[in-house]
Order: structure tokens, then C-alpha cells, then sequence
């Protein structure tokens, strides 16, 4: 082996963990915390009054839902399916959301019955709004190429939640396009 050769095993051996601190590290990042405690406050069923806002009309277009909300995997992830009625159209939806110990974020996935692609979208929440702001693309089915998305979660107290979407017009601006007004049915 040559000098080189050794100094760099010597470095990497001098940086590594062992294996005590190894396993510290791997029970802390499965250990469920705060931020799983507060998605465990969803747990149970809403009603939600949907919103849909578009650049030229005025009025948005109105529909309702139930969402239920449950943690699995021993209360580190938080599983949200929802179900509705928009404009005649059955409509289902399921989504997962995270907290990672290790990067310190919220981590979202989307899917239903409207489409066939996977919005992901990741957040961090902020004390002083009550919100969770979540960044991350979507597809548009239109042009086939990713977009920016935003959706803002506000905690408005325990039995009441608004979630924002956001999208962006045909101009670069940024615009809600829809609202969701979440309450606790039990």
C-alpha cells in the first residue's frame, strides 16, 4: 500500500463513526417527534369546501370532499385519502406526508384519480404563521413539462385548516388557484 494509500485510509478510519454512534444516529431518525405528534392531530375525519380560482373567472368553481387523516408505520407518517364530488366526477386522492428527522423538513406526496403522475413537495413550517409552506413541481398535462407549485397549510386551530395551492399564469405570475377549508367532522 502506498503512503498515499495510507493517509487516506487514515483519514476516512479518523472521520468515521462507530458503530455506537452509528446506531445513536439510526434509532434518532426513526424515532417519531414533535412534528409527528402535531401531524397526529389531524388524526380523524374532515369536511372540506373546495375552491377553484382561475386567472380570467371571477367566480371560482365550488366542491366538497372528506378527507381522513391516520399515521401509520408506528406514528412516522401521516396518510391522508380523500374523497369527493367534483362537478359530477368521482374524485379520490391520497397523500403521505413526512417529517425527516435528518434534514429537518416536511416532506409531501400527492396522487389521485385525476391524472396519472405524483406531485412531491417539500416544507418547513413556521411557528409564527401556524403554516407549513410546501415548494415542488407538478406536471402540466398540457405542455408535458414540470411547474412550480406551492401549497400553504394553515393550522387555524385544532378542528379548522385552510390549504392553499398556487400556480402560475400564462404571464410568470403567481396566483392561487385553489382553497381548501378543512373541519374536524370527530
Amino acid at each position: 500500500i502506498s503512503t498515499d494509500e495510507k493517509a487516506s485510509n487514515e483519514i476516512v478510519a479518523e472521520t468515521m463513526p462507530d458503530s455506537t454512534a452509528i446506531a445513536k444516529a439510526w434509532e434518532s431518525y426513526a424515532t417519531p417527534g414533535e412534528a409527528h405528534i402535531m401531524l397526529a392531530k389531524d388524526t380523524g375525519v374532515w369536511d372540506a369546501e373546495m375552491s377553484f380560482f382561475y386567472p380570467n373567472n371571477p367566480e371560482p368553481q365550488k366542491a366538497n370532499s372528506e378527507a381522513e387523516y391516520k399515521m401509520i408505520f408506528d406514528g412516522k407518517y401521516q396518510e391522508g385519502t380523500f374523497k369527493g364530488d367534483m362537478w359530477g366526477i368521482t374524485f379520490e386522492g391520497k397523500g403521505i406526508t413526512a417529517y425527516d428527522n435528518a434534514t429537518k423538513e416536511y416532506i409531501a406526496t400527492w396522487i389521485d384519480n385525476m391524472g396519472t403522475g405524483m406531485i412531491v413537495s417539500r416544507g418547513k413550517f413556521d411557528k409564527a404563521t401556524n403554516s407549513i409552506t410546501f415548494k415542488g413541481t407538478s406536471v402540466d398535462p398540457v405542455t408535458g413539462k414540470n411547474k412550480d407549485i406551492k401549497e400553504v397549510i394553515t393550522y387555524i386551530d385544532e378542528n379548522t385548516q385552510k390549504m392553499e395551492m398556487f400556480d402560475v399564469d400564462s404571464e410568470g405570475k403567481e396566483f392561487k388557484n385553489m382553497e381548501i377549508l378543512s373541519k374536524r367532522r370527530n
